[in-house]
């Protein structure tokens, strides 16, 4: 009997944690998102009605709401094969030496997953400046004019998204070195007495034998850039004219700039809803797992 309950007393500590921090906030959300829950109506539970689908009603006639699905849809389509493709390339130019130089490139390249938000927002926000930024001042120099990294409608949407790229590039890359340490060495050496070029064997032997940390990397970005939040929000606040405001943006400004907790919490609602549809797609088209 003990030993049938052993497993149960191991899961049961990271069940209770993942109820309460991951299922319960997801119901509260749902239930408040039938509300109209305001700032005035957390001191006085009275004053808060209970008002159906308004909120969601709502969502479909709100302009900012709709740009802002566009404004992450477009996010997620330039920072995701962006970010995959590049981790990975980095990744393998890497594993190719054991040297000192690239353990330190290893460190290099991390730096920024692990660097404050707010750091990173002072320090490329005086880059992307337009009177005395240094890409405009590098630009001057062979005559190119300034350039309105943070205040141009369309060029705002590549600012952010390029520092979200460096700063999400280094917890993939050591998510494929690792991988890469599975590689069997074998297969390497046989296609390599075989006559297969270091391009050949990579293509033909290394990326498919990666595919698991692929998937696994596909997925988890794209789920934390239908999240965008961190670069938007320290950077130009979503601006300029909401080019830039993401939808986790908008649900912060609609919920606590706002205090339309019920109505931000109809939007939380849809933004699980279409991250949980888009990872069930990701895990349909998966490949069957099968090694030649």
């Amino acid at each position: 009997m003990k030993t049938r309950l052993a497993p149960y007393a191991f899961v049961t500590p990271a069940m209770l944690l993942l109820i309460a921090f991951g299922v319960l906030p997801i119901a509260v959300a749902l239930l408040v998102s039938f509300t109209d829950m305001n700032l005035a109506g957390l001191g006085n539970w009275s004053r808060i009605e209970f008002i159906g689908l308004d909120n969601y009603e709502r969502l479909l006639s709100d302009g900012r709401f709709w740009q802002a699905m566009v404004n992450t849809g477009i996010f997620v389509i330039l920072g995701v094969p962006t970010v995959v493709i590049l981790s990975l390339t980095i990744a393998l130019a890497l594993n190719r030496s054991q040297s000192r130089l690239f353990r330190a490139l290893r460190s290099f390249y991390f730096v920024p997953a692990i660097t404050a938000i707010v750091a990173v927002a002072l320090v490329w926000g005086y880059m992307f400046n337009t009177q005395f930024g240094l890409f405009n001042y590098l630009l001057s120099l062979v005559g190119v004019p300034p350039v309105p990294w943070l205040s141009d409608p369309i060029i705002v949407k590549l600012s952010v998204v390029w520092v979200a790229i460096w700063r999400g590039l280094g917890l993939n890359i050591i998510i494929f070195l690792a991988a890469l340490q599975g590689v069997p060495k074998e297969y390497l050496e046989a296609a390599a007495l075989d006559g297969a070029s270091e391009l050949r064997r990579t293509v033909s032997i290394v990326i498919p034998l990666l595919r698991f940390a692929v998937f696994f990397v596909a997925i988890t970005t794209t789920i934390a850039w239908l999240q965008f939040f961190d670069e938007p929000f320290v950077l130009t606040k979503g601006g300029p004219l909401g080019a830039s405001t993401s939808i986790s943006l908008f649900l912060y400004q609609t919920g606590f700039s706002s205090s339309q907790f019920g109505y931000a919490s109809a939007g939380s609602v849809v933004l699980f809803a279409v991250i949980a549809l888009i990872t069930i797609i990701q895990l349909r088209t998966r490949r069957t797992d099968v090694d030649y």
